[in-house]
């Protein structure tokens, strides 16, 4: 691997690790503020010229990625590689896509008898109910039938009739999920229902790699599930946010094999920043949001739409309502975990900036930024709930 800290990424294609790798790269990150143009977020370290250096796997539609510190941990590949297979573990747990998952074995099974969970899957799903409950069942894991008839599950979008509309909310609602304690089952009260995880399954893929990388003793790295869902822990060395805990140049390791225990505790707590991409402007950055110790979730309608009677319809659906969510472009939020983050960001895209406003000044820990139409075209406003002073910046803030 190249010791330039120059250059911009150089590929290592993992045969010792039999394909379970997909790509080992390493960065220098030059503050260049390159953002994704196809989806809001991305890993964006703007303060330092650090190498990164980043493992990734194709798993669940998406690219994976772990980004560490490079030469800080000597077990940091192998760490991230065996992290990984979480993902794809996850994967086969949660997907609806695959007919052996459990999922699929909940969807088949749980109409007409009591399906076991393991302890798992029985929190996970403990965690939907209880946001959906908070959340006036805004985000609610009961709703893919309505999502499928929208046609979004073949990306053939359609307005249904109405009484279809309805006939499918019947089947709608965490409130017709009976969980079964101690014996951890669940069944559906409504015949036709089914759960899917689309709203939480990256979070929760991240959240499991993050412990597997700290049985290891990793605990400086950011990972991110196709730029949607993002988890940092740590810090990025010589990352710095509003001028403090700089690296001096004497500081830094002269090669890449070790980074010396000065600069580590240094700037252990510094966290990593995080670029948020303008959803009207493709390529150009909205915010940059600094995370210490926590994690993004975004969500958004600029990947999946459709236009009928001179009419934008997206595929985030209102479980309430049984129609495309309007009102908002963009909800991207900061939570203390990635299942969290996530499943917010589809309730808070639902909700509107007002009760997004409620639900954060009433949990601590949890903020929001919201991009709201005016009504004007290619015209919005930042809304911004819960941030930590100096956690965002942005020129339009």
């Amino acid at each position: 691997m190249s010791s330039k800290r120059t250059s911009r990424r150089n590929f290592l294609f993992g045969r010792s690790f039999l394909g379970r790798i997909r790509s080992v790269a390493e960065k220098a990150v030059t503050g260049t503020g390159i953002i994704d143009a196809e989806f809001p977020p991305l890993a964006d370290v703007s303060s330092s010229d650090w190498p990164i250096l980043t493992i990734s796997r194709a798993a669940m539609a998406s690219d994976f990625e772990i980004s560490l510190n490079r030469g800080q941990y000597p077990q940091g590949i192998a760490a991230a590689v065996d992290a990984l297979d979480e993902v794809e573990r996850l994967e086969e747990v949660l997907s609806v896509f695959r007919t052996d998952s459990s999922v699929s074995f909940i969807n088949s099974r749980a109409n007409h008898e009591p399906a076991e969970l393991t302890a798992e899957l029985f929190a996970l799903i403990g965690l939907c109910v209880k946001i959906a409950q908070e959340t006036e069942c805004a985000a609610d894991i009961t709703s893919s039938p309505l999502w499928r008839l929208w046609g979004f599950a073949k990306r053939a979008g359609t307005i249904p009739d109405r009484s279809e509309i309805k006939k499918t909310l019947a089947t709608v609602g965490v409130q017709h999920l009976e969980l079964g304690e101690p014996s951890r089952t669940i069944a559906f009260k409504k015949p036709g229902m089914e759960i899917s995880f689309g709203c939480i399954g990256k979070g929760a893929a991240l959240d499991a790699v993050s412990q597997k990388l700290e049985t290891f003793g990793v605990n400086d790295y950011l990972i991110h599930g196709g730029r949607s869902s993002i988890l940092a822990r740590g810090g990025h060395i010589g990352d710095v946010w509003g001028g403090e805990g700089d690296v001096s140049p004497e500081e830094e390791p002269s090669t890449a094999e070790e980074v010396p225990s000065t600069v580590v505790s240094k700037n252990r707590a510094t966290g990593w920043t995080v670029g948020v991409a303008n959803p009207i402007y493709p390529g150009k950055r909205l915010a940059a949001i600094r995370l210490c110790d926590e994690a993004l979730g975004t969500s958004g309608s600029q990947q999946q739409f459709f236009y009928a009677q001179g009419k934008r319809y997206a595929h985030i659906i209102d479980p309430r309502t049984g129609f495309p969510a309007e009102g908002v472009l963009m909800a991207t939020v900061v939570a203390p975990t990635a299942a969290l983050a996530d499943i917010l960001s589809t309730a808070f895209f639902v909700l509107g900036p007002e009760k997004t406003q409620a639900y954060c000044d009433s949990h601590p820990g949890v903020a929001a930024l919201l991009v709201v139409p005016t009504g004007h075209a290619n015209d919005f406003e930042i809304r911004h709930f819960g941030f930590e002073k100096n956690q965002i910046t942005s020129e339009s803030l």
